[in-house]
């Protein structure tokens, strides 16, 4: 009778996890499938694209003229260099910010510290259109339009990043806090050293995550940006569709966005374990 109800747990359990793979499978599929269907666009030639009645899942002459027309029709390469000047310095900047910020409120004792936290908080509830139209205005009236100080400048800080990054550091013991400023340690020694290294996960996962916030930004370098100099990729593909080149050629439209796809993807990919792991610890009090 033992081993039968063995058998049967076992039975279940392989079953139940052929089930779970399966279910994952077919979601992986659909998850990918606009991503195969991008590059599988962008490699057709312009005159199988528009002779495709019913679209094909698959190409027989893959060609890649679609990408020398996308960098030939748009200085694509200039806008892909402004983009990466607008995140680095972006992310590295809003490091500077919202660390020493998070400690503040994580180790920090001053008064009021509660309710200029609660305030603080607070902010997450006002729209970002509201935000867009105040950064907007500041903006202009400082002079600041078609430069990358004016891009950058509205987002060095982020109030969902601050709670993440002081709810990290709240869970390290109090005792290594102690203990350090008994050996002298300062405040900032204490963080360098001691906090950063711990929370070194979350803060990965920040600057991962504000890098593909940067590279996916659209409304705001739209505003503020009319000289093609300081055009972003997003910028670039909207331009492409402007010209009427990518209402005509949609496999050179795909082109495009996949070369601007590609450092993302590799990012995630190279960090994904980072990344969950960033974000688990962000979510478990103790």
């Amino acid at each position: 009778m033992r081993k039968y109800d063995e058998r049967r747990i076992a039975a279940r359990t392989r079953t139940l996890r052929t089930v779970t793979y399966v279910g994952l499978t077919l979601w992986a599929l659909m998850v990918l499938f606009p991503y195969y269907w991008m590059v599988l666009t962008s490699v057709k030639s312009f005159g199988a694209y528009s002779s495709e009645y019913v679209p094909k899942f698959f190409t027989l002459s893959p060609t890649l003229q679609n990408y020398r027309d996308a960098f030939s029709m748009v200085p694509l390469a200039k806008y892909f260099w402004n983009s990466i000047i607008f995140t680095v310095a972006t992310t590295g900047i809003m490091l500077v910010v919202i660390i020493p910020a998070a400690f503040a409120f994580a180790r920090l004792e001053f008064r009021g510290k509660g309710i200029a936290f609660a305030l603080f908080l607070s902010l997450m509830m006002i729209p970002n259109e509201l935000v867009i139209i105040t950064n907007y205005v500041t903006i202009t009236n400082w002079g600041l339009r078609n430069s990358f100080a004016g891009l950058v400048l509205p987002s060095v800080t982020s109030v969902f990043y601050i709670y993440l990054l002081r709810e990290n550091f709240a869970q390290i013991p109090d005792e290594l806090y102690s203990a350090a400023k008994v050996d002298g340690t300062s405040d900032f020694k204490y963080l360098v050293r001691v906090m950063m290294p711990i929370c070194r996960p979350t803060i990965i996962t920040i600057i991962i995550l504000k890098v593909i916030e940067c590279w996916n930004s659209y409304v705001w370098p739209r505003l503020v940006t009319t000289d093609p100099n300081y055009f972003l990729v997003s910028n670039g593909i909207q331009e492409i569709r402007q010209n009427g080149f990518g209402r005509e050629n949609i496999p050179a439209m795909m082109a495009a966005v996949v070369v601007i796809s590609v450092p993302l993807i590799a990012l995630f990919l190279a960090f994904r374990n980072k990344i969950m792991s960033g974000v688990s610890r962000g979510g478990i009090k103790g």
